[in-house]
């Protein structure tokens, strides 16, 4: 009887001891890193990256908590924190994703009137060219004028790719750097503009 009684005593003990080890949240992992991927998916990195980075570093964050309590003893292991922090990832994830639509089109709008803004840049570029002065001094300038501004329209191809390919962010800094170039070279035929002025002004 004390033998049988022993036997059970032992039996309740394992039974609690096994109760007592907490496991790894798999399915709450598996659910964090589904939502962080379907974010990911929907365009998380491309349109909110700061989003998408905060998606990461929760998720590492929640890992890194999981293996601490891995190194704990058994009995004392607790991945209630781990569990929270899985599901606030998980929650996050999905707002990123419901957000990206909206994000999406505001950096389509972005690129599109980045384009028309360089299109413009160049067409003044281009009319400003047209009425540079022509001289023995200038004609060097001309010509390295011209050859800038090709460039410039050279790149308008790659940048309505971009745009095609829905590579908005991308696009939008091309956009932005043709205009700058354009602006560049508008600025030096208006410089050059004012110099012949200031000359034939001085002739008179």
């Amino acid at each position: 009887m004390k033998r049988l009684l022993r036997y059970f005593t032992f039996g309740v003990l394992v039974t609690f001891v096994l109760a007592g080890c907490a496991k790894q949240p798999t399915e709450d992992i598996s659910a964090a890193q589904k939502a962080i991927e379907d974010a990911k998916a929907a365009g998380s990195a491309k349109y909110t990256p700061e989003d998408a980075k905060k998606l990461d570093d929760s998720l590492t964050a929640a890992m890194n908590e999981i293996k601490a309590q891995d190194g704990k003893f058994a009995l004392t292991r607790s991945y209630d924190k781990a569990k929270q922090m899985l599901a606030q990832a998980k929650a996050d994830a999905e707002k990123v994703k419901t957000e990206i639509p909206a994000k999406k089109e505001e950096a389509k709008k972005n690129a599109v009137d980045g384009q028309e803004a360089a299109k413009a840049a160049l067409k003044e570029a281009k009319a400003l060219l047209a009425k540079a002065p022509m001289g023995k001094g200038t004609r060097a300038d001309i010509a390295a004028l011209k050859g800038d501004i090709k460039g410039i329209e050279d790149g308008l191809p790659e940048l309505q790719q971009l745009i095609d390919k829905e590579d908005y962010v991308v696009a939008t800094d091309k956009a932005k750097a043709i205009k700058e170039k354009a602006d560049g070279v508008s600025n030096q035929i208006k410089e050059a503009m004012q110099k012949v002025k200031g000359k034939k002004a001085g002739e008179k």
